[in-house]
């Protein structure tokens, strides 16, 4: 049985038994202010507030301490942040430290005296399940198909009219969104340097972006390739008419090769740690002798989780982050030179802000297209994304190789020529 209190001020009741913990958690007085259930309330009043709604958001935080069980409470709605959500997860980050062994025992004790032992309650519905060995083809399509295959008129309401999900790139602070990813999309058939009639594989191509621009604006011949059956339906509709082939096809299934030039943007964080050097080995087989290869792809700090749990079962399954300088050295053992590596870390915060302030604006009609669970993991999404670029926690680079020819020539300009629009 749950234990009820009368009291509902500030320091009283379930805030009272939770005062103990929360200063055992952030090594002192709380940053955020809490309030429980029974309306009871501590810490500061002035900024964001962390709301106990139920007695299963403290059972979830104690049978998964740490950022599943937040995660968890969060998108049930059985814990929720009134205020500013990022600043509220600044606040708890900076501040939060390991529990220490009083805290643990301050803990229990609450669970006890407050009824919230017991078994968890089950996993949200929106968690990923997926079944199988790591990296199979059957694997990776579930894995694909639970974040993209989302619904495309979701993504039309969050991203910019080209729908493109990566990184955008603000060559003049002035730019909107579609103006910078397509400074974006431009930047990457540069490097590539593409001209009329070159064959480019775009791995990973996402709802057809980078493909319907680099054959309008490039005229190159494009093969793009994705696992998610509702991307290839938009990007067969849009590149309609352009020398543009979609397939949905895994990339290790790819036997048209050479390619003149070769791209994938944020799609080998997909490809898990053990299948990145066959990956690797993949683009270097794709490429002829003096193509081009263009990786764009989020990185980790060296002491940063690759992924965490959060993203991992709510928003990319099976995804794995590294630090940009090994996924450098993967690419080198594959045979491909490194010619550029280029950080895009802080354009991606703008990136993420922009994605913010679109979601909030629509929320309404995101809630009523996906439901308002995952309305609330995509909220989170957002949040905690942004937080981790805006603090090096994680990045995001383009990689520049390139597959030498038998005599070693690599065929770049002594002059980076993308670097002048």
């Amino acid at each position: 049985m749950v234990m009820t209190f009368n009291a509902a001020g500030r320091d009283a009741g379930v805030a009272r038994l939770l005062r103990p913990v929360l200063d055992g958690v952030f090594g002192g007085a709380p940053p955020i202010g809490v309030r429980a259930w029974d309306g009871s309330f501590t810490g500061p009043a002035d900024g964001p507030v962390l709301v106990l709604r139920t007695p299963d958001a403290l059972r979830r935080l104690v049978r998964n301490p740490g950022e599943l069980g937040l995660a968890r409470a969060y998108v049930t709605g059985e814990l929720d942040v009134e205020g500013d959500l990022m600043e509220g997860l600044r606040m708890v980050r900076a501040a939060a430290t390991r529990l220490s062994p009083r805290a643990v025992a301050a803990a229990v004790r609450a669970v006890l005296v407050l009824g919230a032992a017991g078994p968890p309650p089950p996993a949200p519905r929106s968690e990923a399940r997926l079944r199988g060995r790591l990296h199979t083809r059957a694997r990776d399509r579930a894995a694909i198909a639970h974040h993209y295959d989302l619904s495309n008129d979701f993504y039309a309401q969050l991203l910019d009219p080209l729908m493109v999900y990566s990184c955008a790139y603000w060559e003049r602070p002035d730019m909107d969104l579609e103006e910078a990813q397509r400074a974006k999309l431009d930047l990457v058939c540069r490097k590539l340097g593409l001209r009329p009639g070159m064959r480019l594989l775009d791995v990973g191509c996402g709802w057809g972006a980078l493909a319907v621009h680099a054959a309008r604006e490039y005229g190159a011949q494009v093969t793009g390739v994705t696992l998610s059956r509702e991307q290839a339906d938009v990007a067969r509709e849009r590149a309609a008419w352009l020398p543009v082939d979609i397939q949905l096809r895994h990339y290790r299934d790819i036997r048209d090769e050479p390619y003149d030039a070769v791209s994938s943007i944020e799609m080998g964080e997909h490809v898990g740690r053990r299948g990145y050097p066959a990956f690797a080995a993949a683009l270097h087989r794709l490429v002829r002798p003096r193509g081009r290869v263009l990786v764009q792809q989020m990185s980790r700090g060296a002491g940063a989780p690759g992924g965490g749990a959060f993203i991992e079962r709510y928003i990319a399954p099976d995804m794995h982050m590294r630090p940009v300088g090994e996924t450098v050295a993967l690419l080198e053992d594959a045979g491909l030179e490194v010619a550029d590596v280029h950080g895009l870390r802080e354009h991606y915060v703008r990136t993420v802000e922009e994605w913010q302030a679109t979601f909030e604006a629509r929320i309404k009609e995101i809630t009523a297209l996906v439901g308002e669970e995952t309305a609330r993991v995509w909220r989170l999404y957002l949040a905690g994304g942004g937080l981790a670029f805006e603090q090096g926690r994680m990045g995001v680079d383009q990689i520049l190789a390139v597959r030498r020819d038998a005599s070693g020539s690599s065929g770049l300009p002594a002059a980076r020529e993308w670097e002048c629009p």
